[in-house]
C-alpha cells in the first residue's frame, strides 16, 4: 500500500538572499528610479537619512566596500570632490527659487480648444454643441466621429440639430492650431491653405489636396504634373508647399513631456588623459541615522521586532548603495579604457565590445555588467550615451579587423549625407559601396541601419520631394 513518509536531505541550490535581491534591484535602476526609491525608503524607515548635498566629510565612510575593505580610495576621493562641488543649499533667510516653477505646464488639446471657445460670443446652446465637437476631436486633431453620432450623444435628432452641429464644427475649425477639427486629411490641408493669401500656387495646392491626394502620396511628380495640367516646376513648388503643412495639428498639444536624462558618469579629458567621474547631481547620498541606531543597539532585548527589521534593512540599503556606486564607476572606467578612440574621433571609431570582457576586468559576472549598464548614461564629448550602446558584436572587415555597428551606421550616415539630391543612393548601391571599403554585409542589414538612422527610402530622398 502507498504511504506518506518524511525524509530529510541536504541539497545544494542557488538562492538569492533578501540582501542580494535588494542589491540587484538597486543596481539595475536608473538614476531617477534610484533617487525615488531612496526617498521612499527614507520616509518609511526611521534609521535612514537621504542627503542631496553632503559636506566635504560626508564620503569618508562611503568608500568602504560592503565587506569592510577600503580598497577604492581613489574612487572615494573623486566622489568626495564631486559632491563637494555641488551648489550649497540656500540659507533659511534666502528665497529658494524652484526651477520647476519656470517650466511650462502641458495643456491638452481639449483644454486648449475649450479655452478658445470660452472667448467666443456664443449662446448657451451653441456653446454646448461646440464643446461636444471639441470633446470628440482625437489626439491627432481630427473629428473621426460623424455629426449624426454626436447628435445621438446629445440625445436629440433632426435637421435643426444637424445645422447647429455644422456651425459648431465651423467654430472649432476656426480655433488654433489651424486644421483642427478636420474630418479627412484633405480637409485638414485645405483648412491650412485657406489661411494663406490667394495665389495661383495656393489654388493648385488646394486642387492637389482635394482631387489628387492619392497621386500626391505616390510621389510621382511627372504623373502629378500631367494630371493637373501644370508645369513640372509649378507642380514641384506646390508639392513643397503642401509638405510644409501639418497633417497632425493635434500633436502640438497634450503630448507627453520627455523626461530629462541625467548622466550617471561624466568623461572629460584632463592633461591628455580621459578621466571618468561620478555625476554628483545624480547621486543622492543615503546614510544611517547613527543616533537611532545606537539607541536600538543599546537596548536589543526590548527592541520591537519591526524596528529591528527596519534597522537591518537600513544597513542593507547603505551597504548596497555604496556597492552600486562603486560598481558603476568601475564598469564605466573599464568601458572608457577600451573606447578611447570613440572619445577622440567619434562614433566612426567605436570598437566592438563584449560584456564578458568588461566583467573579467572588473571581477564580476557578465549578468552584473548587463544590469549595471541598463538605463545608465555617460556624458561624453559626443553627447549623452547609454552605457549599453558601447557593447556590440564586431562586423568583420576584409583586413581581418572588426568594427562596431555604431561605426558602420556613422559611415552609412556620411555616405547618405554626401549623396546627390538628384540621384540618391539606394540600399543596394550603399551595400556595394560598403563592400568596396571591405565591409561585406547584407542589403537587409543596410536597410535596417538606414531605418535606425531615421533616413527615408531612396524614392523619398529624390530632389523635389
Amino acid at each position: 500500500m502507498n504511504a506518506l513518509t518524511l525524509q530529510a536531505r541536504a541539497v545544494q541550490t542557488t538562492a538569492f538572499s533578501p540582501k542580494l535581491q535588494h542589491a540587484v534591484r538597486l543596481l539595475q535602476m536608473s538614476s531617477l528610479e534610484f533617487a525615488r526609491c531612496l526617498h521612499d525608503e527614507a520616509q518609511s524607515n526611521p534609521f535612514l537619512e537621504v542627503e542631496e548635498a553632503p559636506d566635504e566629510h560626508a564620503c569618508e565612510d562611503i568608500a568602504r566596500a560592503p565587506d569592510g575593505r577600503d580598497d577604492d580610495s581613489l574612487w572615494a576621493a573623486e566622489y568626495e570632490g564631486a559632491m563637494g562641488r555641488q551648489n550649497p543649499a540656500p540659507s533659511a533667510g534666502e528665497d529658494a527659487l524652484d526651477a520647476l516653477q519656470g517650466l511650462a505646464v502641458p495643456v491638452s488639446l481639449r483644454d486648449h480648444l475649450h479655452a478658445q471657445l470660452g472667448t467666443r460670443r456664443l449662446t448657451a446652446r451653441e456653446r454646448v454643441c461646440a464643446q461636444a465637437v471639441a470633446d470628440a476631436v482625437d489626439e491627432d486633431g481630427y473629428l473621426r466621429v460623424s455629426l449624426e453620432e454626436l447628435a445621438v450623444v446629445l440625445g436629440e435628432s433632426g435637421s435643426q440639430l444637424r445645422a447647429e452641429l455644422e456651425r459648431a464644427l465651423a467654430h472649432v475649425q476656426a480655433c488654433d492650431p489651424c486644421g483642427v477639427g478636420a474630418r479627412t486629411v484633405s480637409e485638414c490641408l485645405c483648412l491650412q491653405l485657406a489661411q494663406a493669401p490667394a495665389s495661383a500656387c495656393r489654388d493648385l495646392c488646394i486642387r492637389l489636396a482635394t482631387e489628387h491626394l492619392e497621386l500626391l502620396a505616390s510621389r510621382n511628380l511627372q504623373r502629378l504634373s500631367k494630371a493637373v495640367g501644370a508645369s513640372l516646376e509649378e507642380t514641384r513648388e506646390a508639392v513643397q508647399r503642401i509638405r510644409r503643412l501639418n497633417a497632425h495639428p493635434g500633436w502640438q498639444h497634450g503630448g507627453e513631456v520627455a523626461a530629462a536624462v541625467t548622466p550617471d558618469v561624466t568623461v572629460r579629458k584632463h592633461k591628455g588623459v580621459w578621466a571618468t567621474k561620478l555625476n554628483a547631481s545624480a547621486l543622492p547620498r543615503v546614510q544611517l541615522n547613527h543616533l537611532y541606531a545606537a539607541l536600538a543597539d543599546s537596548d536589543r532585548a526590548s527592541l520591537n521586532p519591526q524596528m529591528a527589521g527596519c534597522l537591518e534593512q537600513a544597513r542593507w540599503t547603505v551597504s548596497n548603495v555604496n556597492q552600486r556606486l562603486v560598481t558603476i564607476l568601475q564598469i564605466a572606467r573599464a568601458i572608457v579604457s577600451r573606447q578611447t578612440l570613440f572619445l577622440e574621433y567619434g562614433p566612426l571609431a567605436m570598437k566592438p565590445l563584449g560584456l564578458r570582457e568588461i566583467a573579467d576586468e572588473v571581477g564580476v559576472h557578465p549578468s552584473t555588467v548587463s544590469r549595471t549598464v541598463r538605463n545608465k548614461y555617460m556624458a561624453t564629448p559626443w553627447g549623452m550615451m547609454e552605457l549599453r550602446r558601447f557593447f556590440s558584436r564586431g562586423m568583420e572587415h576584409s583586413t581581418g579587423r572588426s568594427s562596431a555597428p555604431a561605426a558602420l551606421k556613422e559611415l552609412l550616415s556620411e555616405m547618405i549625407g554626401a549623396e546627390s539630391t538628384q540621384a540618391p543612393l539606394s540600399d543596394a548601391e550603399l551595400t556595394r559601396l560598403l563592400a568596396q571599403q571591405g565591409f561585406s554585409i547584407a542589403r537587409r542589414t543596410v536597410t535596417k541601419y538606414r531605418q535606425g538612422l531615421g533616413v527615408d527610402p531612396v524614392e523619398r530622398r529624390r530632389s523635389g520631394w
